[in-house]
């Protein structure tokens, strides 16, 4: 119910946004900037350089409000993506590529009991998944999600055919998404 709650008020917050409400902005920020820069701190492991992609992810969401769509998933989803694509683009522009996801440093702690609570489910909610999917479809995920490797770099690396790496990140993804609005409708 808590999960339905906050996105609900997301989504409100994002209407303020659209009506160039400058408060909402700041409300969003502190609502999330804890999830969103430990996603960016995990995949390009600079504090500064995570710092200045947070501050472009809500510049982005200040232009780009508009584009938010409600029925592609929770504006904490929409907010995760456009955190995840922006520190890839950076990690990309600067050439730096991760080492491994396991020796990343965890993210600052959550302020609120609740809050914290609720990351730390999402999260396990999300490693339970990954763990349901095939091994061959689980790495290519993992590896394009958090190194930033692209599906022909991923082919390459593991000597498959481009056509078998887009697949089995397709299915992998397909189920994901399943599993996953199954736990987050239950809640």
């Amino acid at each position: 119910m808590q999960h339905i709650e906050d996105a609900r008020g997301d989504i409100v917050l994002i209407e303020r946004i659209v009506a160039r409400d400058e408060h909402a902005v700041a409300d969003l920020y502190d609502r999330h900037c804890r999830l969103l820069f430990g996603l960016i701190l995990r995949i390009l492991r600079d504090r500064s350089e995570s710092e200045e992609v947070l501050q472009e992810v809500f510049v982005l969401v200040w232009t780009r409000a508009e584009t938010y769509n409600v029925s592609l998933g929770p504006p904490a989803a929409w907010l995760v993506r456009i955190a995840r694509n922006r520190a890839i683009d950076r990690l990309r522009a600067n050439s730096v590529r991760l080492r491994a996801v396991e020796s990343a440093p965890e993210p600052a702690p959550v302020e609120s009991p609740e809050s914290q609570a609720s990351v730390s489910e999402q999260q396990r909610a999300v490693a339970r998944a990954l763990d349901t999917l095939p091994p061959d479809q689980r790495v290519l995920i993992e590896q394009a999600y958090f190194l930033g490797l692209t599906q022909s770099e991923l082919a390459e690396r593991f000597k498959l055919p481009l056509g078998t790496v887009k697949t089995r990140i397709r299915t992998g993804m397909l189920a994901l998404r399943e599993q996953l609005s199954q736990v987050f409708i239950e809640q």
